[in-house]
């Protein structure tokens, strides 16, 4: 089984290292800033970096690319869609690549960006994901260049996966989505639990990462347009007829934008 540590950068993002203890090597996945994985290996020397993995190319998750690669000569994977310089290999839709002895599928999940790509291993009894800034605790990316279409068909492809899958994603931005997922579902004990033990992690300052996708399916709301109240209040927020899931959907991304 591999570890997972979050190097905080920036004001919220979460560079999430993978580290292979059993053979002292680590892969970094979006780094946008390289001091802290520069600092993390120089505390580490112990460990090899052997991969990076990107997401997509804004510059909160590739901005530390060229000097970590430079220091490391680690490979460096990302979105065969997207022109991000000193990728070694532009992934595609299901393709599959091998990490640490692991397969990792990589899933195509436009929206926020439109090459966006993530991550998902069916490691034997602990799956995970890195979703980058597709799928977020309790919320999802916002659509930059993508339309509510292909998020929303994105986030349920993701939504698909075992919900035993932890999903590891880059920013900390769960107590502000479950305000706004409360707002959309003020009847939701599922939410308002999440709510009240997020509240208590972010009081003693710590992290509300990893989350899984089971708790999604139950407490996000980008992951509910098909459920009734979710379809009503959206609705309702737009002064519109309620409408198809994408619909929707696209009524609670518009809402969330300015909440």
């Amino acid at each position: 089984m591999l570890e997972f540590i979050a190097l905080p950068a920036f004001q919220d993002n979460y560079i999430w290292l993978i580290l292979d203890t059993q053979n002292n090597r680590a892969a970094v996945v979006d780094p946008g800033d390289a001091v802290p994985v520069i600092t993390w290996l120089g505390r580490h020397p112990e460990y090899d970096l052997t991969h990076m993995l990107i997401t997509h190319h804004h510059r909160d998750h590739t901005g530390g690319l060229a000097t970590i690669k430079a220091a490391t000569g680690c490979k460096v994977w990302g979105p065969a869609a997207e022109d991000i310089p000193g990728l070694d290999r532009r992934l595609v839709d299901d393709e599959t690549v091998s990490l640490f002895g692991l397969d990792l599928q990589v899933i195509s999940v436009p929206g926020h960006t439109r090459g966006h790509i993530a991550f998902y291993c069916n490691e034997p009894g602990a799956p995970w994901l890195l979703s980058g800034d597709t799928l977020f605790a309790g919320g999802c990316g916002r659509l930059f260049e993508g339309t509510a279409e292909q998020m929303h068909r994105s986030l349920q492809r993701l939504a698909a996966l075992p919900d035993d899958t932890r999903v590891y994603c880059a920013h900390e931005y769960t107590q502000a989505n479950l305000r706004f997922a409360r707002a959309v579902e003020p009847e939701n004990n599922d939410i308002k639990v999440r709510s009240e033990v997020v509240d208590d992690l972010r009081a003693a300052g710590r992290m509300t990462l990893p989350s899984s996708i089971g708790l999604e399916k139950k407490t996000n709301p980008f992951l509910r347009s098909a459920v009734t109240q979710v379809n009503h209040a959206a609705a309702a927020h737009a002064g519109e007829e309620a409408g198809t899931e994408v619909a929707t959907f696209a009524q609670i991304r518009a809402w969330k934008d300015s909440f």
